[in-house]
């Protein structure tokens, strides 16, 4: 019935997404390529939700 005061998931995914990627962009700058590839990899995953909850809809 309040189905609108529900939060949508993918918008809360799309920021996390957003904040890795630039997080990575940072460290990549810094020279921390270690941190990058990681940072990469949690984006990776993050992407890789929102794609399962687009193909569910």
């Amino acid at each position: 019935m309040l189905g609108f005061l529900k939060g949508d998931p993918k918008k809360k995914l799309q920021k996390a997404y957003e904040d890795k990627l630039a997080k990575a962009l940072h460290a990549q700058r810094n020279g921390d390529l270690r941190s990058h590839g990681t940072l990469m990899e949690e984006a990776e995953k993050i992407y890789a939700e929102i794609r399962a909850l687009d193909e569910n809809r």
